[in-house]
């Protein structure tokens, strides 16, 4: 078991150090961005599924809540939280169209979005993506190895692809980076 857990662990930091070498600029420039979207009176979509709509849900709460300091709050909203509006959709429209027709309902123009895929491929995630960026939203990816249909078919403005095909793996990366851009945002917003 020991050795199991060190493989994992040595797995995960190498995955995190190679992320985070080759993508440390456009972190920086992403977090610029969602200040500057936060700062113009706009706000945050947020949304993924499974493990990934989870996450949504969590990188939501740090924006509105806190994160690392006491200061006002941020407007960010998971879409993945509000079960009536995601059966109704579900079941009237298709699961396909769940964060399509939220995005549609609440996104004005200056929004980012926020999709979190770990193949790429959900088509309810890139649905909205898409339409988010014909409307003048900023539009942001969170996707494994390959980025799949997200990277392929252009649907965001910026993607970040975590090198790897372990979802577990992919997970942990786009919490760490949830995390670093939170924590970039409020320092840029609520400088000491």
């Amino acid at each position: 078991m020991n050795s199991l857990i060190q493989s994992i662990l040595a797995d995960s930091l190498r995955i995190q150090a190679e992320f985070l070498r080759d993508n440390a600029d456009k972190i920086e420039d992403t977090a610029h961005q969602l200040a500057s979207v936060l700062r113009d009176g706009h706000k945050i979509l947020l949304f993924g599924n499974g493990g990934s709509a989870a996450q949504a849900q969590h990188i939501a709460a740090e924006f509105v809540g806190r994160f690392a300091k006491e200061r006002r709050v941020l407007p960010a909203i998971a879409l993945t939280a509000d079960t009536a509006i995601l059966t109704a959709i579900a079941n009237d429209y298709g699961y396909e169209s769940v964060f399509l027709r939220q995005v549609q309902a609440l996104r004005l123009p200056g929004d980012a979005l926020i999709g979190i895929s770990t193949s790429g491929n959900s088509l309810n995630v890139n649905r909205a993506l898409w339409y988010g960026k014909d409307w003048d939203c900023r539009t942001i990816g969170f996707t494994g190895e390959s980025g799949g249909v997200m990277a392929k078919e252009n649907c965001v403005d910026s993607i970040f692809k975590v090198p790897s095909t372990t979802t577990a793996r992919i997970q942990e990366m786009h919490l760490l980076l949830g995390h670093i851009l939170c924590e970039l945002v409020e320092r840029e917003l609520f400088p000491e």
